[in-house]
């Protein structure tokens, strides 16, 4: 992608785009335009905590051409710092904003992942609410496919037939990262997108958090009582005191701000003792 960045804004181990989710899908329109393709990550708690323990996974996500905020904790500590992210901007919610941009200028979407009829049933309600969306295909790649090169192979030719101008790939983190990684090149001209369970989202298969819960930032709440057993340990054992962590991170870095920061009278000029 050659369309120039903003400042990014430091939190925890990640740099995020202070973007909203109109900015984003406007950001990619303009490169739609230009010819020029790339990805968006969308990091949340679990992927600062994992970017924080290893490096690898902090590289991998620095790669991203638009890095947004998806946890709302993400965008609470951004606001204590004292340098606020305009939202939240989910994968979720992307989903939809990209295609419904898509439907307006003509381009054509592929949907990867998800169980067998997931993506179709997803591809199915895209259409139902964007007449005229464009799917170029979709794909319900088998568990450890990734470590398939048959399987895999199946799915870079499936991707290449395609050609589609969006692809959204909900393997879960860092699968779909890593994923868009491995097939750097193979569309140059097309734009990707990590979006989790947005997929099964869209299909209707996995309930999601209301709209309040999604405002107040208790939709990973709504999560783990809709799925107790597998995100239990991730929620509660493993983001929750690393969250608590990020928020303290995020207070310390505001009070040492404000403690080098020289003081300013109300027109807006430092102080200076009279000679």
């Amino acid at each position: 992608m050659t369309t120039t960045r903003g400042e990014r804004v430091e939190i925890g181990s990640l740099s995020i785009d202070p973007l909203s989710e109109a900015q984003v899908v406007e950001r990619v329109r303009t490169a739609w335009r230009a010819g020029d393709g790339g990805w968006i990550a969308t990091p949340n708690v679990d992927h600062l905590r994992a970017a924080a323990a290893d490096p690898r996974l902090r590289e991998l996500i620095g790669t991203a051409d638009l890095c947004v905020a998806d946890g709302a904790p993400v965008v609470w500590a951004a606001r204590l710092s004292g340098r606020p992210l305009p939202e939240r901007v989910t994968g979720a919610d992307l989903l939809w904003s990209l295609c419904a941009a898509a439907a307006e200028d003509g381009k054509s979407i592929y949907l990867l992942g998800g169980d067998t009829g997931v993506p179709e049933r997803a591809a199915e309600e895209l259409q139902r609410r964007y007449p005229g969306l464009q799917v170029a295909g979709s794909c319900s790649p088998p568990f450890g496919f990734e470590k398939d090169d048959d399987e895999l192979r199946r799915c870079r030719d499936g991707l290449a037939a395609a050609h589609p101008d969006v692809v959204f790939v909900g393997l879960g983190f860092p699968k779909q990262e890593q994923l868009i990684q491995r097939f750097d090149g193979l569309l140059p001209n097309a734009w990707w997108l990590g979006c989790g369970a947005a997929i099964p989202f869209a299909a209707g298969d996995l309930a999601r958090a209301p709209r309040w819960m999604r405002r107040t930032g208790l939709e990973w709440f709504f999560r783990l009582v809709s799925e107790p057993r597998r995100l239990f340990r991730r929620y509660i054992l493993d983001d929750l005191p690393y969250a608590v962590r990020l928020l303290a991170w995020a207070v310390a870095t505001r009070l040492r701000s404000r403690s080098i920061t020289p003081r300013r009278s109300s027109a807006g000029f430092s102080r200076r003792r009279p000679r």
